[in-house]
Formats: C-alpha cells, structure tokens, sequence
C-alpha cells in the first residue's frame, strides 16, 4: 500500500551548486534539514522529503514531470524572500479554483529553483 510520497531527488553537479540549493531551500524557502550524509541531504517538507544529491556529474535528465507543489500558507511571504534573494518568479501569486467537484479555490505561485526546478507554492483555501 503506497502512504504518500517519501522524497524528490535533485542532483548537484559541485559543491558549491550544492550549497546554493541546499541554502535555497533551508534559508529561503524555511525548510529544514532532516538529515546530511556525504555532501547528500534530505530537507523534510512536513508531508515528505527533498533529497539533494551532491554526486551529479554534470547530469541533468528532462523528463515527464513539469513541476513539485509544497504545501504552504503563506504563499506572498515565501514569494517576497525568493524575489529578495534574487530567484525568478515565473507566475502568481493569483487565486485560483481548480474547477474540480468541489471546487477548489487556492492561492498559488510558480518559483524557479537554483537548478532550474519549477517549484508551486500551493495554500488550499478550503
């Protein structure tokens, strides 16, 4: 039986692009470190965990998935410290409803991450 998502790999081709996305998603976005190994982390989201690998060899594999949402509720405040500390903001903040039976109304934004990861800030407004 699946329980939910255990955790998101990203890898890292230096240190020091290690570094900048491990402070990116610890001291801009306000996560924390749940766990560190050999200039490996895992950064707990509260509903599962982002694995930052140190190991990738100048690797990068497009695939079929567009976008991670994290759960938040404070959408403009997450937005505000990831403009301040100069990343992009590809869209929002906006309200939504997704038009789903029932509706789900949401305030949402669109982040690009330090290795090029699209990143959705989700507050559910149920």
């Amino acid at each position: 039986m699946v329980k939910g998502i255990h955790h998101i790999s990203m890898r890292t081709n230096t240190p020091e692009e290690f570094q900048r996305v491990k402070d990116f998603y610890v001291n801009v976005i306000g996560l924390t470190v749940k766990r560190e190994w050999n200039g490996a982390c895992m950064i707990d989201t509260g509903a599962g965990l982002l694995e930052i690998m140190g190991n990738g060899e100048n690797l990068r594999h497009p695939g079929t998935v567009t976008h991670f949402a994290l759960a938040t509720d404070d959408v403009d405040g997450i937005i505000e410290k990831v403009k301040a500390a100069g990343y992009t903001v590809t869209r929002g903040p906006v309200d939504i409803a997704l038009p789903s039976d029932p509706p789900l109304p949401a305030r949402i934004a669109f982040i690009e991450g330090p290795l090029g990861e699209s990143i959705e800030l989700f507050d559910e407004k149920e």
